[in-house]
């Protein structure tokens, strides 16, 4: 049965994070990823270079959301990246103040890491203008990117805002993550890889496959 043919099951969105070369991307796109993460920090081992990020970008095509992951940038460097790599979404994984995020002038997912004691009703709230939440796993001094996942209860079953999973995401687990919540998208990185900023095109359509796969009642 098609998914389409019953209203009550959600369409996923699925996002892949973390690209650094041109191919990773067409292979992305072709498998039906719905969007596609470049980041720009510099500690990561997926940090990309403006020029390179602008040839990812423009492969993507119109209907790809193209997304700049940021961590506590300076607002120039994000304005910087805005004039030259042609980015649809802002992703903010520091300590980024509503305000500062609101200056750009651009949609923005806003990363909240599952700390033992974060009060998610209180982080949404306080990021009311965000088009998205992300979530994921927490490891004390790393910003993202740790490949380990969190207890997926704490995830609200209700939010008027679109809840993104990430956090150790992996073909083999993603269909259970969707399934065991009810979120609005995926968003995995190391999963997809052969190494740390080199994607794997079979696991990257295995991952997209099984998302796609997953029922959402």
């Amino acid at each position: 049965m098609l998914a389409s043919s019953n209203p009550d099951l959600k369409k996923i969105r699925i996002k892949i994070c973390g690209l650094t070369r041109v191919e990773d991307a067409v292979a992305a796109v072709n498998a039906g990823a719905d969007a596609i993460g470049l980041v720009f920090y510099a500690k990561s081992p997926r940090a990309i270079s403006i020029e390179i990020a602008r040839q990812i970008a423009l492969v993507a095509g119109p209907f790809v959301t193209v997304t700049g992951l940021f961590v506590g940038a300076d607002p120039k460097e994000v304005t910087d990246v805005l004039k030259q790599v042609p980015l649809h979404l802002l992703q903010f994984h520091g300590d980024e103040s509503p305000a500062y995020c609101e200056s750009f002038q651009r949609s923005y997912l806003k990363a909240i890491r599952m700390k033992p004691d974060v009060n998610l009703d209180d982080a949404i709230a306080e990021y009311a203008s965000a088009s998205g939440i992300l979530l994921d796993a927490y490891r004390p001094g790393v910003p993202g990117g740790t490949g380990e996942t969190f207890d997926w209860g704490r995830v609200p079953r209700q939010s008027t805002t679109p809840i993104v999973l990430a956090g150790g995401l992996t073909p083999e687990n993603v269909i259970q993550a969707i399934e065991s919540t009810r979120i609005y998208g995926v968003d995995v990185s190391g999963g997809v890889e052969s190494a740390p900023g080199l994607k794997d095109p079979n696991k990257i359509r295995d991952f997209i496959s099984n998302a796609q796969l997953a029922r959402q009642h």
